[in-house]
């Protein structure tokens, strides 16, 4: 059986995931990366697979099956996503909740006539944890849910804190309170504040001569980061940083609480743990890209989300083969 030809456009944290994540699955195969800097100046871990500038793409579509967008989602994604999908299937972890419809219409208008599937925000939030807020309201229609992040490295309000002036470098974590999990695990079903589920904590390195008491009521008065949260800042050497900061661990929860019955207290939990944030994203971009691939060959098109795809067509096993060893 022929592998399923995979493209990558960018070639950071997610792109090398992606690169990894492909390795893992031997029904498909890598053909090319693609960058917007030199690629003469750059050197992936694939053998023999060639990396060429991003407006060189255009030249590959009959040779790459689906695309993957490894891209941000500020600025790249929502430009990369409908400019690919003219000429392939594409696979995207755009995660700007709030612009997703926008975002699926912009996509659709473009990959519905080009007859391709471009299955948009796969990841785990968007994504994984998406499906278990559907199934849990499926479930159990009477009841709430609450997503819960971390304890995990958020890289955008990292981000924020190093564009302070005299920030050298720095690293933030989301922490769920545990005060408010267990809350909800015991089936109170409370009504909780954004404070009151999250907190964040900083590292901070300073440049020298900064003032620390300026920077740290910048950070913890910062709106849309900080400023609803309780925030704690520690400031640290380059060499603690290095040591103890560099790796990217998140995950969280989605908890549905509910009732079948006005006395039958019932408690959905879905969890993930990880050592590495788009090492892990990756490996769902690479799963949902079998399914875009199987869904076009069946002659399905347009924009999709993850509520859109059956499970099955994330497997490489057959349906016959499915039914036997995982029902």
């Amino acid at each position: 059986m022929s592998k399923i030809r995979i493209g990558i456009v960018g070639y950071g944290n997610l792109g090398r995931g992606v690169e990894g994540a492909i390795a893992q699955n031997p029904d498909m195969e890598l053909v090319a990366v693609f960058t917007r800097r030199d690629p003469s100046s750059l050197k992936i871990a694939s053998a023999n697979v060639p990396l060429y500038a991003v407006n060189d793409a255009e030249q590959f579509k009959d040779a790459i099956d689906v695309m993957i967008l490894c891209g941000g989602s500020a600025t790249d994604l929502p430009e990369q996503v409908p400019h690919f999908a003219q000429w392939f299937n594409t696979i995207d972890s755009f995660d700007t909740h709030a612009n997703i419809p926008a975002f699926y219409d912009a996509v659709n208008a473009i990959a519905e006539p080009a007859n391709k599937v471009s299955i948009i925000s796969v990841g785990w939030d968007p994504g994984l944890f998406s499906l278990n807020r559907l199934l849990g309201e499926a479930v159990l229609p009477v009841g709430n849910t609450y997503t819960f992040w971390g304890d995990g490295l958020s890289q955008g309000h990292s981000d924020a804190v190093r564009r302070i002036e005299g920030v050298k470098n720095a690293v933030q974590y989301t922490l769920p309170i545990e005060e408010a999990v267990n809350r909800v695990r015991n089936g109170e079903n409370p009504e909780l504040t954004t404070r009151e589920k999250h907190a964040r904590e900083c590292f901070v390195v300073l440049e020298d001569g900064a003032d620390a008491m300026k920077i740290e009521e910048q950070i913890k008065t910062m709106p849309n980061y900080f400023s609803d949260y309780d925030t704690t800042v520690n400031f640290i050497s380059e060499d603690e940083l290095a040591t103890n900061h560099s790796g990217m661990p998140h995950g969280g929860f989605v908890i549905r609480s509910g009732e079948s019955k006005a006395e039958h207290k019932q408690i959905m939990e879905f969890s993930l743990n990880l050592e590495s944030n788009p090492y892990f994203t990756s490996s769902v971009l690479v799963a949902f890209a079998r399914a875009a691939f199987k869904l076009n060959k069946a002659g399905d098109n347009g924009a999709k989300t993850v509520f859109d795809v059956p499970f099955g067509l994330l497997s490489p096993k057959s349906a016959a083969e499915l039914r036997k060893e995982l029902l």
